[in-house]
């Protein structure tokens, strides 16, 4: 297989440097060339093909990813965001290792700066090191990365900061220090510095970042007929920490629209789906919030529902030397929020860099809808979803689907679950302790709501008593875990 092959299997940009490598076991070579990288224009190294362009795949590839992700995040000064993601090609295992543009040169590997030139990887040079240095004096600090007027003893969620571990455990990307100790675990993450929280950390953990900065509010309104009309059918504002935000903005879309009746052709058996993809819905939010610009006091994100379509805007450019063109073939770019995005992806929330916006067009094109479109004007970056036409084989239904306001709490719960869990489970894992506060705000409203339950219906009281998501649980937080 060819490298122009290996490119359109795995969605690679064209002008990204590929480096090819058969195995993944020397991490000081793979080190040095991710740092290389993240000091030039980004790039991806492909294990598991030889120097023919045969591929021979990876033996356990998953260990082998969370290993070289584990060496990556250790060797690497500053944090920076690196993918590891395993493919399946022809039958074979490949291992993928994206690397987007650093905004924080020089960056090094076990104290070794590094460049990648053309098709290689070599030590910086004194001169090269000290322009470096040199521009990121004079270079403006980041908005994620100044320090917060929050107050760490007061301002912080301690739900969610637990929620983050207990995510972060799971995907087996990161180790913590030491998980029981707040101010450990945010330095971790990279948004704690001296025992102070920067913007960035008030953003994910604050239990109200509006209050300090008001442009982090999500504005989302469901109109009845198109932006001339001011008639709303739903309309909220949503503040709190990010990955709730995220969660409740994402349930308003799926409140607010429509199911869809397909029929396939020769098939007369119905299949009801949401009317976008809601993978594709996911992605496109996590877009919003991860490359949105933060510094601007009238920016912010806004979701924008009407019969004919859905908009996703954020305030912001595209980022830097991406075009609306580079996302139909994939590209990795320099992330404006590297530190929130870091979070997200050790979160397991953030998987494709940047081929998010390849998937949100792929998923619309095998949903049969017409292809999305992303927009710059000089207010921000929109993102358009298009309702199909209505044909024989697809039929919109007139009436939205009917979901109960499922409150933070207890999309918390079912964000925790791992198969059937009991409730002493379930209260350890969100570190609550008083029992009737759990069953009155968590447990009971999940359970009317259908969104989880009981293993053994017939004892309520049981003693073996266990919960499960159901269906209508397991869609809620977009996840099939059955």
């Amino acid at each position: 297989m060819k490298i122009e092959n290996i490119r359109e299997v795995l969605l690679l940009g064209d002008d990204q440097s590929i480096e090819v490598l058969s195995r993944c076991l020397d991490l000081e070579h793979i080190g040095t060339t991710v740092c290389g990288f993240l000091n030039t224009s980004g790039g991806s190294i492909v294990c598991g093909v030889d120097d023919k362009g045969n591929i021979i795949g990876i033996d356990d590839a998953e260990n082998a990813a969370r290993d070289l992700e584990r060496g990556l995040l250790h060797g690497l000064s500053p944090t920076a965001l690196v993918s590891v993601q395993v493919y399946r090609v022809e039958e074979e295992t490949l291992l993928v290792v994206e690397v987007p543009a650093g905004k924080d040169l020089p960056y090094a590997f076990e104290n070794v700066i590094y460049l990648h030139e053309g098709q290689t990887t070599r030590r910086a040079d004194v001169e090269t090191i000290r322009d470096m240095v040199l521009r990121k004096q004079v270079e403006p600090e980041r908005w994620e990365r100044r320090f917060s007027s929050a107050d760490m003893k007061i301002d912080l969620d301690g739900d969610e900061i637990r929620s983050a571990i207990h995510a972060v455990n799971k995907s087996s990307r990161f180790q913590f220090r030491d998980g029981d100790n707040t101010v450990m675990v945010l330095e971790d993450l990279a948004v704690c510095r001296y025992g102070r929280l920067t913007n960035g950390g008030d953003v994910l953990f604050g239990t109200n970042p509006a209050m300090r900065n008001p442009q982090v509010r999500v504005r989302a309104a469901c109109f009845t007929a198109d932006r001339t009309d001011d008639t709303y059918r739903d309309m909220k504002s949503f503040e709190g920490p990010l990955v709730p935000v995220l969660e409740n903005v994402f349930r308003f879309i799926q409140r607010n629209t429509p199911t869809i009746s397909r029929f396939g052709k020769g098939n007369l058996e119905r299949r009801d789906d949401s009317l976008y993809p809601v993978a594709a819905i996911r992605e496109g939010l996590v877009n919003a919030f991860v490359h949105r610009d933060y510094s601007n006091f009238s920016g912010g994100i806004a979701v924008s529902i009407y019969p004919d379509r859905l908009e996703i805007w954020n305030s912001g450019t595209f980022p830097e030397g991406v075009t609306p063109d580079d996302l139909s073939t994939g590209h990795i770019s320099v992330l404006r929020n590297p530190d929130i995005a870091h979070v997200l992806y050790l979160r397991g929330l953030m998987e494709k860099m940047g081929r998010g916006s390849v998937m949100i067009r792929k998923a619309c094109d095998e949903n049969g809808l017409p292809l999305p479109r992303w927009s710059e004007d000089d207010r921000g970056v929109t993102l358009t979803f298009y309702a199909p036409e209505v044909t024989p084989e697809v039929t919109p239904e007139v009436t939205p689907e009917v979901t109960p306001e499922v409150t933070p709490e207890v999309i918390r719960m079912l964000r925790v679950f791992e198969g059937e869990m009991s409730r002493k489970n379930l209260q350890d894992i969100l570190g609550l302790k008083d029992n009737e506060h759990f069953r009155k705000t968590y447990l009971l409203p999940a359970i009317h709501d259908n969104l989880i339950e009981m293993t053994i219906p017939a004892k309520p009281k049981s003693s073996r008593q266990k919960y499960r998501l159901t269906e209508k649980g397991r869609a809620l937080i977009g996840e099939d875990r059955s």
